[in-house]
């Protein structure tokens, strides 16, 4: 994907249209000498170093739709680095490719944590190209990278907040909630079929026994994928603009709090 300005469309139910057109730069890296290449979302005619955030994308990976995504929450407000979970040569094109995909990755936590952890790196490395306050670092996902991102969050890593959209909660190791940093964000459809209410009651006692500072959001009617525009299977995965408004509105929120401190 060439480097590229958009002007955002006006999603209903999301956020606000940009006035500025917004970059899409992507951004190639190597882990253990593969090669990755994520997408660096900002708005380049805001100058002022403003917060960053990296975003791990659902099971699609990085695609148009996740450049779309990180454009309309980056705004003039943040800098956002949409991360590569699954190497520059893994495009998917269809859900079944996806499947694949995440599914190696999540069947592998240790890898996971170690994919995350190096776009957060690359996001850290952007400081001085683009208008980056590195003091200031948060991350968030969708769906499969919710799920990433509550690992990452587990892994120890030193960002100002997590928040997971509409993601999987399980985790092989519970107990490494002891080492989560700041706060959690859950903002969970309560309707959602992939996330059975034995996650959510296994995330609430995981977050109590590691005594961390946690919020879990269960917005009623909601199911998966609620915050993305193309999700239309009624029941399962489907698009909600007015909770889509609500998450987008306190994940705003909990980063406006921790982004003071």
């Amino acid at each position: 994907m060439p480097t590229k300005r958009l002007l955002p469309l006006l999603c209903a139910g999301m956020i606000g249209m940009a006035d500025a057109a917004v970059v899409v730069k992507p951004v190639p890296y190597e882990i253990d000498g593969e090669a990755f290449e994520g997408l660096m979302v900002y708005d380049d005619a805001v100058t002022t170093p403003r917060p960053g955030l990296l975003m791990v994308p659902n099971w699609m990976g990085v695609s148009e739709n996740a450049a779309t995504k990180a454009a309309l929450l980056a705004g003039d407000k943040y800098v956002i680095f949409v991360a590569d979970m699954y190497g520059k040569a893994i495009r998917p094109t269809n859900a079944d490719e996806a499947k694949v995909a995440a599914t190696t990755v999540r069947s592998d936590r240790p890898l996971m944590r170690k994919r995350a952890q190096a776009a957060v790196e690359v996001l850290k490395a952007q400081a001085g190209q683009v208008p980056l306050d590195t003091t200031r670092l948060g991350a968030i996902g969708f769906c499969f990278g919710g799920g990433t991102v509550l690992e990452l969050a587990r892994s120890g890593a030193q960002l100002k907040g997590f928040v997971s959209f509409h993601g999987n909660l399980d985790t092989p190791n519970p107990d490494d909630a002891k080492n989560i940093k700041a706060p959690v964000l859950v903002l969970h459809g309560a309707d959602d079929p992939a996330v059975p209410q034995e996650q959510v009651d296994g995330f609430i006692t995981e977050m109590k026994a590691a005594k961390t500072d946690w919020q879990l959001v269960s917005y009623g009617g909601a199911v998966h994928s609620f915050t993305n525009p193309e999700a239309n299977v009624p029941g399962r995965n489907e698009y909600h603009p007015l909770v889509a408004a609500r998450a987008f509105k306190a994940m705003d929120n909990l980063f406006d709090e921790t982004f003071a401190k």
